[in-house]
């Protein structure tokens, strides 16, 4: 039966129709799961096709080099060098490979691949095998015997993925336990794996920059929270993650996945999901903020192990560390985590960023928000919006938006653009609340799953889980909480300073942090020409500021 699916060098050459002095073209197929592997190497596996090819007459012209690649989850025509060679066959006469598991790994692949190699009349040799090399000539067909060669084959390859596949994930289960042991695969952005002393792998920061990968991810971690606080004592805002995002890009420097992918001599970039149904392959991945908010947020940061996004608990409940040396504590972690929060957007609210007066300027009448209406050709006007919240206003208004921007302007400044102005640091604390919660919430889903075991062993690991996190929410519970403290400082700025150097947005934060509030009556007859200031209230309902605005008018009456 072997005999049938062999072909030697001189007929392969006849059977082409072609003199001897012209050779058929091999192409040379390497794959490799992963690369340190060093039984499977490139090396190895280029030796044997060289030979493989040599034994059918032919010479390689080229090589489809895959490296990283599993067979179990890309077909040949899905790998990154290959499947462009497949996608031209007429650029070669014979597909050499290693072994049969270094083309497929399941009977589905194995059918396509005998199929493309049918269309297009070509011989596929594998260099070693059970019966040592294998040539298939399917220019002109493969009897019924041989094709059920190939699928026993296939099936051996199917066969043996399938137990590779499980005992990796036995043993990533069993190391997911294991404290401060790494089972492996691309780390938490911030992290590199490092040798233990007893054996195996653990996590430690990425303090050291990689020659042509960028700054350390430490140091970018640590920059994108400086830029997300700011500095109140130097009266530095923090940023927005849209804008750390735009900066991060803009210099050049990789996100999480590129960095990895530098770090380990890949390409950058790869497959990402575009419109409804398509994918994407992008050079680069870019530092978006939901990839930012998702690093922030993400319990690597305390050095914890996490599965399927929940963190792993010992016994006892505690969560399994995967480091030694986290990157933040908790106290850290959680005063991140509250000004994602704060600064979280209600996307339920109409969004404006060229009106400076959106929150402050309110309609006598209905007491509803008015809004900047912007018309090509005409003049920008805040008007009551009523008829859009499906109320009935009795006396809508309306005002020149130029005309109340500079009234409330001038008022704020008025009241408060002598005081200096002040800058809160809070100083964190630890509070046991948050992972209370989150494990509450764990526990709870947990919980969902009771009586859904059908046999003793699973009912006992949902038991073993249950008890640990009773056990771990009453230890948190004895944990006591350190408040934190606020310290108010002074910046040597006044309110007048911020506002002649702020922009719109940054002006309208501080008209609505100083509870600013402007009300518009119903306009006249002939009050077209100015502002009627008869029509307009502007008061400050923030209490700090408005006590201080009061203290500076008596001060001021009274040196008179």
């Amino acid at each position: 039966m072997a005999a049938k699916a062999q072909v030697s060098a001189g007929n392969f050459t006849n059977a082409l129709g072609v003199g001897m002095e012209t050779q058929p073209r091999a192409l040379s197929a390497v794959r490799l799961s992963v690369e340190t592997d060093e039984t499977t190497s490139p090396g190895r596996q280029r030796a044997a096709n060289e030979g493989a090819a040599a034994s059918v007459g032919a010479r390689i012209i080229g090589e489809a080099v895959d490296l990283g690649v599993s067979a179990s989850k890309t077909t040949p025509f899905e790998r990154p060098e290959l499947g462009p060679w497949l996608a031209q066959p007429d650029s070669f006469d014979v597909l050499c490979f290693w072994r049969f598991d270094r083309a497929v790994r399941s009977m589905a692949d194995m059918n396509a691949l005998v199929q493309w190699a049918r269309e297009h009349r070509k011989v596929i040799v594998f260099a070693e095998g059970p019966g040592g090399r294998l040539t298939l000539d399917f220019r002109s067909g493969v009897d019924l015997i041989t094709q059920l060669i190939l699928q026993i084959f296939a099936f051996a390859a199917e066969f043996e993925a399938q137990s590779i596949r499980e005992r990796v994930l036995g043993a990533q289960a069993a190391m997911r336990g294991m404290d401060l042991r790494w089972r492996g695969s691309r780390p938490p952005y911030g992290y590199v794996p490092v040798p233990l002393e007893s054996g195996g792998w653990t996590l430690a920061p990425a303090t050291d920059e990689i020659p042509g990968c960028g700054p350390a991810p430490v140091a970018v971690i640590e920059r994108i929270i400086r830029d997300l606080m700011g500095d109140p004592a130097q009266g530095v805002n923090g940023t927005t993650v849209s804008a750390i995002a735009e900066e991060l890009n803009n210099e050049g420097i990789p996100s999480p996945r590129d960095w990895w992918a530098l770090a380990k001599g890949r390409t950058t970039g790869g497959k990402t999901g575009g419109a409804k149904g398509q994918r994407v392959t992008r050079e680069r991945f870019k530092w978006t903020p939901s990839v930012i908010t998702k690093l922030l947020r993400s319990p690597a940061l305390l050095g914890w192990k996490t599965h399927d996004g929940k963190p792993v608990r010992d016994s006892e409940g505690r969560p399994v560390m995967a480091t030694a040396d986290p990157i933040l504590t908790r106290a850290e972690y959680d005063r991140v985590g509250a000004l994602l929060d704060a600064r979280s957007i209600n996307n339920r609210e109409r969004k404006d960023t060229n009106a400076l007066l959106l929150g402050v300027v309110h309609c006598v009448s209905c007491g509803g928000r008015m809004y900047l209406n912007a018309q090509t050709g005409k003049t920008p006007t805040y008007k009551c919006n009523s008829h859009a919240r499906g109320d009935k206003c009795e006396a809508p208004a309306n005002v020149r938006g130029d005309w109340a921007d500079d009234y409330a302007e001038r008022e704020f400044l008025a009241a408060v653009g002598g005081l200096h102005v002040t800058r809160v640091i809070e100083i964190p604390g630890y509070d046991p609340a948050p992972e209370i919660a989150a494990t509450l919430a764990e526990f709870e889903e947990h919980q969902r799953q009771e009586g859904r075991q059908k046999s003793r062993a699973a009912r006992e690991a949902w038991q073993c889980r249950a008890d640990a996190l009773d056990a771990r929410l009453a230890e948190l519970e004895e944990t006591p909480a350190t408040p934190a403290r606020r310290e108010v400082i002074g910046t040597g700025r006044t309110y007048a300073d911020e506002w002649r150097d702020a922009d719109t947005a940054g002006r309208r934060r501080m008209l609505l942090d100083a509870g600013a509030h402007l009300t518009v009556k119903r306009g006249r007859p002939g009050g077209w020409r100015r502002l009627d200031e008869s029509r307009v209230v502007f008061t400050l309902r923030d209490a700090d500021h408005a006590e201080a605005a009061e203290w500076a008018e008596h001060t001021a009456s009274d040196a008179m």
